[in-house]
């Protein structure tokens, strides 16, 4: 990917290109979006109410998914010395930073449904 400002070539950086590429694929995936959005609301939570609450994810899943949030530094385990083990979950500050990030998603996504289901529609009609 190659950016130009003001018609003079100006390379991005190939380690933000690859960060973005990466997250973009990660962030945008269901999974993690549905557990950033379920953290940013509740706060921290136990593996087991992450799994109640994320509809469908299977345990496979949300390991997968919570250990890769937590390698990008989105979230904090913390794992509590108990019988049973008792681990929570939550948002760090770049986690909650991405999360506000994808806020304007949702916002956008609310002022033009009504726009974007009529372009569908005129869309499918032909």
């Amino acid at each position: 990917m190659d950016i130009s400002v003001d018609s003079a070539e100006k390379s991005v950086d190939p380690r933000v290109e690859r960060l973005v590429d990466e997250l973009i694929g990660r962030v945008a995936d269901k999974w993690t979006l549905l557990v950033l959005e379920l953290l940013e609301e509740k706060g921290t939570q136990r593996f087991t109410q992450i799994a109640r609450q994320v509809e469908g994810i299977s345990q496979k899943m949300l390991t997968q998914t919570l250990r890769q949030m937590e390698r990008d530094g989105l979230v904090t385990r913390t794992v509590h010395p108990v019988v049973p083990p008792h681990v929570d979950y939550a948002l760090t500050p770049l986690g909650n930073s991405l999360s506000a990030a994808f806020c304007g998603v949702w916002i956008w996504a609310e002022a033009h449904l009504d726009t974007v289901e009529a372009a569908r529609q005129a869309f499918d009609a032909r």
